[in-house]
């Protein structure tokens, strides 16, 4: 082939009308991403980005809005133990999963109910 994928650029999420506040609070106070400038001509359209890493968080603006309840992106991370603490202390629920020969992980949903998958591979 003539072309090659060389990584994700990023992951984009829906949410409803108005929800950047709750967004800011939910990816960028709880989960610590940093936010995004949003090019000007995008930010019309609502939403807001966050990073982390080498990796953008888009969550866009969707009408009528439906959260993703199956799909879902996965995130890679160091101390699972200590999110768990955290998210506990923020009130955020979560379900531990066992079900991944290897790996600690949890889900989690964001505050309007798109599933997000958070494991640490056991070593």
């Amino acid at each position: 082939m003539s072309f090659v994928f060389q990584s994700i650029d990023h992951v984009q999420l829906a949410a409803p009308k108005g929800s950047e506040a709750i967004a800011r609070t939910f990816y960028g106070e709880i989960l610590g991403f940093t936010e995004v400038d949003k090019p000007e001509l995008l930010k019309k359209r609502g939403g807001i980005w966050f990073s982390f890493s080498s990796y953008q968080i888009h969550i866009g603006i969707e009408e009528p809005f439906a959260p993703a309840k199956k799909a879902h992106p996965a995130f890679l991370i160091e101390n699972l133990d200590a999110l768990k603490a955290h998210l506990t202390k923020s009130d955020v629920s979560f379900l531990v999963d066992t079900d991944l020969p290897g790996a600690d992980r949890i889900y989690v949903h964001d505050p309007f109910g798109n599933r997000i998958e958070i494991l640490e591979w056991i070593s």
